[in-house]
């Protein structure tokens, strides 16, 4: 990804307040907190200014959801995707490293 696309990330990240990394659901509720707060039929006159603009908070919705949506995974359980247990998985990305697998120091 280009860095203006990852600068657009960066910013609709920080306007919705969530960290460096985030679940969707979390992106979601950030979003529904936000929306609440500043939606413009919930701004009383001389109340809290709608800042940021409700478009900004669909835009950085909308930007982070398009990101999320470029990940794939898979559905189906068959013999070539069956889940590992716990052990499996360890070693399958620590297994010849001397500390944290079974490689040997």
């Amino acid at each position: 990804m280009r860095s203006k696309g990852w600068q657009k990330i960066i910013a609709a990240r920080d306007l919705l307040q969530l960290g460096e990394a985030a679940s969707l659901e979390e992106i979601k509720a950030a979003y529904r907190r936000l929306s609440k707060r500043y939606h413009p039929d919930r701004i009383r006159a001389g109340g809290e200014p709608a800042a940021p603009d409700m478009a900004e908070v669909n835009a950085a919705y909308e930007v982070l959801l398009k990101y999320c949506a470029g990940y794939r995974f898979p559905l189906v359980c068959n013999e070539d995707s069956q889940p590992l247990d716990d052990e499996d998985w360890w070693l399958s990305r620590f297994g010849e490293d001397p500390l944290w697998g079974r490689g040997k120091p």
